[in-house]
Order: structure tokens, then sequence, then C-alpha cells
């Protein structure tokens, strides 16, 4: 076990605990905003789906029900823009995390095969290469990358931390460059539907790919747009030259979602109002943390997208977390997504409206 556990760095989140139990000391209690996991209740449409579908003895299939091929297939052309988009097309996960981690193994990477992310970048892209003992690279443009022995590729936009977006434009030149030097791009797209000053575009547009899916897929989640992080619900869209390798092996690893969850997913992908409502729950958050923020000295990058705030006070981010864990506020340190967050921290959306009033008034 050790061999496995000392490829990996230390788990970024042990690393809060002192400033949350400052945070949680505050009279009137803790406000997270560091996390970002959801708060608000899942949408009752999807209970009553998981409920229907609680009487599932058997084993479920790593590929899913027609039902839920067909949900996933008609959700990324009705929402997302793509075109002739069929079930050998799709590929349901348990939750993207996982993916993340274990897609290098899965693809058979290891010692001499490079994995690239963005410079600041959720830590789990660094995580799965080491899983795979495979080499990793940080980048800010892709296309200044020495594509020799780049394997896998990572995108993300919207950002997580940042909230950045990728225009159609650096998508379409960036996935050139990737099939011009043989390189797979996967695409972390789970906060697409939450941008805020920007529109953000997915691989899977015609427009981006030039109406070919080679070399490409992107990567979905239900945790944020449904309020589903606690059923592991996601999904990969793309090349299925590349997803049906990765179902085999899905399948000889038992990695199935499970049966109810598999209903829920189709109820949630079926119906785009709950997905309007919860933005906005998050557009309001959004308004009322930002301006709190910015009078309380703060300084906003990017975050046009997203479930976060990249704020920054031009200090140690360390030092940051300390002067909000005092006012009963926790955030993110931005070093845990690289050393060029370190004067940054990320304040996520996801709390309830009267915690938010709270951070608010504090900040005042």
């Amino acid at each position: 076990m050790s061999a496995v556990s000392d490829r990996l760095p230390t788990f970024p989140w042990d690393k809060l605990a002192p400033y949350k139990a400052t945070a949680a000391a505050h009279p009137d209690g803790i406000v997270d905003l560091s996390v970002g996991t959801p708060v608000d209740p899942v949408p009752e449409l999807i209970q009553k789906a998981l409920i229907a579908a609680a009487d599932s003895p058997g084993y479920p299939t790593v590929w899913g029900t027609s039902e839920l091929r067909d949900a996933i297939t008609g959700w990324v052309e009705r929402r997302l823009g793509a075109r002739d988009v069929t079930h050998r097309h799709v590929l349901p996960i348990v939750g993207s995390k996982e993916l993340v981690a274990w897609l290098p193994t899965q693809l058979g990477l290891g010692p001499g095969d490079k994995v690239a992310y963005p410079r600041l970048a959720y830590p789990t892209y660094e995580v799965g290469a080491r899983l795979a003992r495979a080499e990793y690279e940080v980048y800010d443009d892709p296309t200044d990358l020495d594509p020799a022995d780049l394997k896998l590729l990572w995108l993300n936009s919207p950002s997580n931390p940042t909230g950045r977006v990728l225009s159609k434009a650096e998508l379409t030149r960036i996935v050139a460059w990737a099939r011009e030097h043989g390189v797979l791009v996967f695409s972390d797209e789970c906060y697409i539907e939450l941008g805020w000053e920007a529109d953000p575009v997915s691989v899977l547009h015609p427009e981006v790919n030039g109406g070919s899916y080679e070399g490409i897929v992107s990567v979905h989640s239900l945790s944020k747009r449904s309020n589903l992080a606690g059923y592991r619900a996601a999904f990969l869209a793309g090349d299925p030259a590349v997803l049906a390798p990765l179902l085999e092996i899905r399948k000889h690893g038992g990695m199935m979602t499970s049966a109810p969850t598999q209903a829920a997913v189709v109820a949630a992908l079926g119906d785009d109002d709950h997905v309007r409502e919860q933005r906005e729950r998050y557009a309001s958050r959004r308004t009322a943390l930002r301006e709190a923020l910015v009078g309380h000295g703060f300084r906003i990058e990017h975050s046009e997208a997203s479930l976060y705030l990249w704020a920054t006070r031009d200090e140690s981010c360390w030092d940051t977390v300390a002067h909000l864990a005092d006012r009963g506020i926790l955030v993110a340190p931005g070093d845990f997504y690289g050393p060029a967050g370190a004067t940054f921290v990320r304040v996520a959306l996801t709390a309830t409206d009267e915690r938010v009033r709270a951070a608010v008034e504090r900040l005042a």
C-alpha cells in the first residue's frame, strides 16, 4: 500500500483543518465557502425518479440503460450543440473525480508518457498521472508544449479554480494542434452550464471540432447543475474509439453507476427548469459575495463562470485564509491548485442564502 500512497501528495484539504476550527469557533458559526459542495435540495423530480427505481436487486451495467444513454445523447445535442451523437459516443461514469484520478491508468499510460494540465488546476489531474507513474507537466497555452510523449492533454473550461473560460477560437486552435500531433484531448466541462460573464463552449461543438469527435472526449457532471454530488453521477461524450476500450476496462473493474442513480440522471438531464432555478440561486449569491469581497479590499480575477470567485489581497493565500477564518469564513487557499495560486483564495458560492448573508455582514 505504501508504494501507491507514496506516489501521492499530501491530501490538500487536511491542511485546512486548523483554520476550519478557528472559523467554527465564531459566535455565529462557520460560513464554509471552501470545498464547494452543494447545499441546496435535490430537485423533487430527481428524488422521485430515484425512489421509483429503488427496487433494483440486479447488477446495473457499466454502459447504463438505453434510457440513460438516450438522455445523455439528447442533452449533449440540445445543450451543447453537438451533432450526430449515438450511444457509442457516450459512457456513464461514477462521478467525475473517479474518472480524472484513474483515466491515465485506464488509458495504459506509464513511465515515459506525459500528462499535461493547466498551471492552475484541480489537483486530481496530477494525482491521476502519479497513480499511473506517468510524467506530468503544466501549461499556460497547451500549444506551447512539446508534443513528444504527450499522451493526454487535459482542458478545463470553465476552470476550477479560476472560472476562466476558453473561447471558441481558443478551443478550435487547441483541438487542431492536438490532432496534428496525435495528442488525446479530455475536456473537463463540469461547470459548462454555469457561465456568468461568458458563454462556455464545449469541444463537442461542431465549430470547434469540425464535425468530428476524433481524439476528443468531454467530461460532464451532475453534481453542481443538479445538486447531485451525493449521487456520484457523471458521464463522458466524444470519440467512440476512446470510449469503447474504456468501457471494456471499466466492465472488468466493476465501475457501475447504481441503477437508481441512472434513473435519477435520466430525470435530471430531461429537465432544464431546475437548472435555471439553481443558476438563479448561485447568481444571487455570487453578486452578494463579489460585492462584499471587493468592498473588503479584494480583487477578483477571471471568475466569469463556474461556482467560485478567484480572489486576492496580494498577500500569501494562507494569510488571507487566516484573516477570513478569524471572521468565521472558510475559503480554499489558492496554492491547492498550483504554485501560481499562492496569493489567491477560491471562494465557493455553495452556501445557503442565510450563510452567504452572514459572510457579507462579516465582511462589511
